[in-house]
């Protein structure tokens, strides 16, 4: 019994790895929320609004800044943000704070510009930093972004907010609305994966655009190149769809039915000659 878990559990380790390092998808990431002036306390033009967004990996290690909003009297006020991007609890300003390819000002007032309140948008390229200069494209597979803020009312008093929204960056679009909350709502994701040349396509692992993503059990797969196998592993590392010897998939679409799994995450493993592409999938029926 033992020795059937180490095996499971190494299946697991290898199709975790190969999600997050087998490629690094160019791409775009556009992102939007809307965030409505507090009503607790009562709306007045003293209120301050403090603002970080960024972006992780899903094992919490920064990657990018996209916007701060801080300024010297309030430098203690995005505590998580600051130390997620080389400062410390206390000091969001401090010279060690990896701001590259963000947009940054002073606290927000009523009177600045943007205003302290109300719609915001960033934009990603799908890199890293590396020291203060723009990077490389990080390796496919689950991201965060997430928004640290913090409001002070005439009576100075604070008020925080610390909420974060994922996805899936890789060859396959996403178009995500997650819900939010009282003080982050409005929320829209997309990332869009940047096309590539023919002969590029042609010779690589299996490239597929896989949609809806999340999907009842009811998949299309997009086919940019030639695919000989599909296998759908669940995340224990076991097989529940194996189908193989395909032929002749090139530019299709190609269906499988997977109604037939509970509810949850699995990955759809495709290989053809060049190599295997693994693609992290959600039924939710």
């Amino acid at each position: 019994m033992k020795e059937k878990l180490f095996i499971l559990t190494k299946v697991v380790l290898i199709l975790c790895f190969s999600i997050g390092a087998k490629a690094q998808t160019a791409g775009t990431l556009t992102f939007s929320f809307n965030q409505p002036q507090p009503t607790s306390p009562a709306p007045n033009a003293g209120i301050k609004s403090i603002l970080a967004v960024w972006i992780e990996n899903n094992s919490g290690i920064f990657v990018k800044t996209k916007m701060r909003f801080v300024g010297t009297s309030t430098k203690d006020h995005l505590p998580t943000w600051a130390v997620k991007a080389g400062g410390t609890l206390s000091n969001a300003t401090a010279t060690t704070c990896n701001t590259t390819d963000g947009t940054t000002g002073a606290t927000r007032t009523a009177t600045t510009t943007p205003v302290a309140f109300g719609s915001r948008s960033i934009t990603w390229d799908g890199k890293n930093v590396v020291g203060a200069t723009n990077g490389t494209t990080v390796a496919d597979g689950i991201y965060r972004i997430w928004i640290e803020s913090t409001w002070v009312d005439s009576g100075s008093n604070n008020h925080n907010e610390l909420v974060s929204f994922s996805f899936t960056k890789g060859p396959t679009n996403v178009h995500l609305t997650p819900a939010g909350d009282t003080y982050i709502n409005t929320v829209v994701l997309d990332w869009v994966a940047a096309p590539l040349g023919v002969d590029e396509v042609k010779n690589q692992e299996p490239a597929v655009v896989i949609y809806p993503v999340p999907s009842s059990g009811i998949f299309n797969l997009d086919l940019k190149n030639e695919l000989n196998d599909i296998k759908v592993f669940d995340l224990l590392g076991q097989i529940v769809y194996n189908e193989g010897n395909l032929k002749n998939t090139f530019e299709t679409t190609k269906k499988i039915d997977l109604s037939n799994l509970n509810n949850g995450n699995y990955i759809i493993s495709l290989t053809n000659e060049n190599g295997t592409s693994n693609y992290e999938v959600i039924i939710s029926k």
